[in-house]
């Protein structure tokens, strides 16, 4: 069964349906540069490009990413006059981690994005912290953001939404999420301090309306329980590294579709 989409193909299948799904990415703004190898399970033929697109994000500042046909990986390149940012996501990795972004509690919890998620995480940052940590944090998170928007493709096959909670000793939060398109984040965490170490704690909701804005995700967090800020900061990342998984895995019994809402004037909503 082919899907004519726009260009490059993509064939997906699973172990319990035999039938594969060709999908075709759009290939306007795109073009092909080099090989890469990386396996996805469910990705049994594809065309071996990578592409790459250049895009204007909610900052108005340039990024660069691409996505292997191969694998759902984005790979981003984020430079302005405050940062140098570079961002590896594999969506179907085994929760590698290796981030240095000059700021070490965002390292711990973009460690916690990649062992929870199963998530392959690569961030190199390198940023104005010597003023605040305010710009790198933000840079990395939109950079995040981009990846993922391109790792995940064309979200044909997706569960689409993911649900999770996850405590921490007496902290205890819950994320909801939807990959639909539409970028909303609804946060609602009552940290006591103002810093861990030397973290600006304001700046976990900033990260998250960062991540929230380039990639298109409709984002819930609520604090169920909680005292130690350090506690209800992880607990946060690991809740969001749970449902995110949960949102980008593949449902073989959608066969490559994906989980829409019926349509409204013509106009179709994720």
């Amino acid at each position: 069964m082919e899907l004519s989409l726009l260009g490059h193909l993509v064939t997906y299948s699973s172990p319990s349906q035999p039938l594969k799904t060709r999908v075709y990415i759009p290939t306007t703004t795109l073009s092909p540069t080099r090989h890469r190898r990386h396996h996805q399970p469910l990705l049994v033929e594809a065309n071996r490009s990578t592409i790459r697109a250049s895009a204007v994000d909610g900052n108005g500042s340039p990024a660069t990413a691409s996505q292997t046909c191969t694998g759902r990986i984005g790979e981003v390149k984020r430079v302005t006059k405050e940062t140098n940012v570079s961002v590896k996501i594999d969506l179907d990795g085994t929760g590698v981690a290796d981030s240095s972004t000059g700021i070490p509690f965002l390292d711990h919890m973009l460690d916690q994005l990649a062992s929870h998620g199963l998530f392959n995480v690569h961030v190199r940052a390198t940023g104005d912290i010597h003023i605040d940590d305010h710009h790198t944090n933000e840079d990395v998170a939109l950079a995040i953001g981009t990846a993922l928007l391109q790792g995940l493709g064309d979200r044909k096959g997706i569960n689409r939404f993911g649900d999770f909670s996850a405590p921490l000793d007496e902290a205890l939060v819950h994320v909801s999420l939807d990959l639909s398109g539409r970028p909303h984040l609804s946060y609602d965490l009552c940290i006591p301090t103002e810093r861990v170490g030397t973290y600006d704690t304001q700046l976990v909701e900033h990260f998250f309306q960062s991540l929230v804005n380039t990639s298109g995700m409709t984002l819930h967090i609520r604090q169920l329980a909680g005292k130690n800020s350090h506690h209800i900061i992880e607990a946060t990342f690991k809740a969001f590294a749970r449902a995110l998984r949960q949102a980008t895995e593949y449902d073989p019994r959608r066969l490559g579709t994906v989980p829409r809402q019926l349509k409204r004037s013509s106009v179709t909503f994720l």
